[in-house]
């Protein structure tokens, strides 16, 4: 399996239009963030869990070619906002791109989209839709088990596959989700600032989680230019948790 960042920012981005603080004037590339999202290549197969409005820069910056599914963790305009540009995906695969979503999300995406599902004009994205209930799912024979967080109020998904586990926009979770992320090598969480905030996990919170879940390393993402820059900040983590950035590419057995 092949972990590849295609943004680790928050929903404004990083740097911020019309920002003039440290961070967003940072000439390190490792301080430049795109909404969040990934991509999990399994056995040569492609997956993208969600596609903010960055996907089409994302996908040209990685060379992804090909997908062979999307899954979303929510509904919100960061995550979902891409969606049109999987357009070349059609042209070239002659096939629907595969879209993974609760039942609440689907219903978003159809009112957001409704061209795509109220039209058969001709070169619209041809999307193929499936139900994420609360059961472990099979995508070209890879296994994704949905662990469900909150975004304050809000139902949010995360995924383990394999070892691995993805969870962003996170501000709580329960005993028995965390029960599904025992034995990770690799756990990637949200890290919004170190300030406290209603709706993610502060820096503080999430090495808590972090504790908690036990993996063997941990990598924050969703980070805001309040979190500091990458260079300074990631010298002060604990030495099995890092600082996740665009295009960092991990592997795992």
């Amino acid at each position: 399996m092949k972990i590849t960042f295609l943004g680790t920012g928050t929903s404004l981005g990083v740097p911020i239009i019309t920002c003039n603080c440290e961070v967003c004037g940072s000439i390190d590339e490792k301080d430049k963030r795109l909404r969040s999202s990934i991509l999990i290549n399994v056995n040569n197969k492609n997956f993208v869990v969600d596609s903010g409005p960055d996907f089409r820069q994302q996908m040209l910056s990685n060379k992804v070619k090909s997908i062979d599914a999307i899954l979303f963790t929510h509904e919100h305009k960061d995550h979902v906002a891409g969606l049109d540009d999987v357009r070349p995906y059609n042209f070239i695969l002659r096939k629907p791109v595969k879209v993974f979503a609760e039942e609440r999300v689907q219903e978003a995406l159809k009112r957001e989209y409704a061209y795509i599902f109220e039209s058969d004009y001709p070169g619209i994205p041809e999307i193929e839709m499936h139900l994420i209930n609360n059961s472990p799912f099979i995508i070209e024979d890879v296994e994704f088990i949905p662990v469900r967080i909150f975004h304050e109020k809000l139902p949010v998904l995360g995924f383990r596959v394999g070892n691995f586990a993805y969870l962003t926009d996170v501000k709580t979770i329960n005993d028995n989700e965390i029960y599904k992320l025992r034995g990770l090598d690799i756990l990637v969480i949200s890290a919004l600032r170190k300030e406290k905030h209603h709706s993610h996990l502060n820096l503080e919170e999430a090495l808590e989680l972090i504790k908690i879940i036990d993996p063997k390393k941990a990598y924050l993402t969703h980070l805001s230019h309040r979190f500091g820059l990458h260079k300074e900040e990631s010298k002060k983590l604990p030495k099995n948790v890092y600082l996740a950035f665009d295009g960092l590419s991990l592997s795992i057995e």
